[in-house]
C-alpha cells in the first residue's frame, strides 16, 4: 500500500519547469528517500505535498484518497530553512507550534516536556531561539515537527549542522519513528545516509523522475560484475595474464595480501571465474563490488544530463 502517491504532476513557474510529468509512490511504514541534485525540482514537490503551492496538472492521494485540506495535519515538514521565531522563548513557541497541529495545551505540555528531556534541552525552555546553537534550535523544531505524530513526515536536509553524536542521535529517532507506523520522505544530498536508512528513493533530475525502486534491487541492478579477490601471500603475479574473460582494473598489497579489482568481460559463471584465478594463488576472500548509492547518483545525473 502507497501513504502517498503523485501522479503525472506537472508544476511551472514563469519560464521554468520545475516538474515534469512527475509520478512517485510512496510506500506505506517505509523510509523513502527523494534524491536529486539542486534545482532537479524536490523542493516543488515537497511544497505540493504541504498544499503550499498546488500543481498545474495531475493527481495527489494521500491513504489512497485524493490529498485534501484535512490531511494537513496528518503531514509533518522539517524544512530545510529552519522558521523558528528568534525572539521568541523557545517553550511558548513549542506550545504554539504543536497546538496549530491541533494539539492541547495539556497535551502538548505532556509531549513537549518528555522530548525536551530525551533531547537532553529541557534547560532550554525558557531561552530565546536565538540564545541557541543551531544544532539545539535544529532539534526543537525536529521535535515540533512530529510532536503530533503524523502519518507522514518529511524531512529536508534533517542532520545539516548536526554533529556526528547528533546525527546519530536524530538517525536513531528516525528509524524509531518508522519502527512505530509512520513513513518518512527524506531529502538529503548525502548518499551515505540514505544507504544508511532509506527502504526506496526517488531520484529526479532536470524536472523529470530517472530512478525510482527498492534501495537494494537498484545497487543490484547496477551491479557490473567487478570483484574483489584478496589471494595470501604466495600469490603469482597475473598481470601478464592475457584473457578475454576478466580485466584487473586494481592490484595493491596490504601487508602480506594480495587484493585485487577484477571485472568480468564474458559470460561465465563464478565458479568458472574462481577455477581459473585458483592458478595464481591461494584465494582468501571472494566479494561482489556492488556500487555505492553515490556511485549510482553521479551515473545516472550524468547520463540524463548528457541527454539533455
Amino acid at each position: 500500500m502507497y501513504i502517498f502517491e503523485a501522479k503525472n504532476i506537472v508544476k511551472r513557474y514563469s519560464n521554468h519547469l520545475a516538474l515534469d510529468n512527475l509520478s512517485v509512490s510512496v510506500p506505506d511504514n517505509s523510509i523513502f528517500g527523494l534524491l536529486g541534485p539542486n534545482g532537479a525540482g524536490k523542493t516543488t514537490l515537497i511544497r505540493i505535498i504541504n498544499q503550499i503551492t498546488a500543481p498545474d496538472k495531475g493527481e495527489l492521494f494521500f491513504n489512497g484518497k485524493k490529498l485534501n485540506s484535512e490531511d494537513i495535519y496528518n503531514i509533518g515538514y522539517l524544512p530545510e530553512e529552519r522558521g523558528l521565531y528568534k525572539k521568541m522563548k523557545v517553550g511558548e513557541q513549542a506550545v504554539y507550534l504543536a497546538r496549530l497541529k491541533g494539539l492541547s495545551k495539556k497535551d502538548a505540555l505532556k509531549k513537549l516536556k518528555f522530548w525536551f528531556e530525551k533531547f537532553s534541552i529541557k534547560e532550554w525552555w525558557g531561552k530565546k531561539v536565538e540564545e541557541l546553537s543551531k544544532g539545539m534550535q535544529q532539534k526543537v523544531q525536529f521535535i515540533i515537527t512530529i510532536l503530533h505524530e503524523p502519518k507522514l513526515l518529511i524531512f529536508d536536509e534533517p542532520f545539516s549542522g548536526f554533529d556526528p553524536i547528533n546525527t546519530n542521535l536524530l538517525k536513531e529517532e528516525i528509524l524509531n519513528l518508522r519502527k512505530n507506523g509512520a513513513t518518512i520522505i527524506f531529502s538529503t544530498h548525502n548518499m551515505a545516509s540514505v544507504e544508511e536508512i532509506c527502504d526506496n528513493i526517488a531520484l529526479i533530475n532536470n524536472s523529470k523522475k530517472v530512478l525510482e525502486g527498492n534501495i537494494n534491487d537498484i545497487k543490484k541492478e547496477y551491479f557490473d560484475n567487478t570483484f574483489e579477490v584478496k589471494f595470501d601471500e604466495n600469490f603469482n603475479s597475473m598481470e601478464a595474464s592475457i584473457t578475454a574473460d576478466y580485466k584487473i582494473l586494481e592490484h595493491k598489497k596490504e601487508k602480506n595480501i594480495s587484493i585485487l579489482k577484477i571485472k568480468l568481460l564474458s559470460e561465465i559463471s563464478r565458479n568458472e571465474l574462481i577455477s581459473k584465478l585458483i592458478n595464481f594463488g591461494n584465494i582468501i576472500s571472494f566479494n561482489e563490488i556492488i556500487p555505492s548509492m553515490n556511485e549510482i547518483f553521479i551515473k545516472i545525473v550524468g547520463e540524463t544530463n548528457e541527454k539533455k
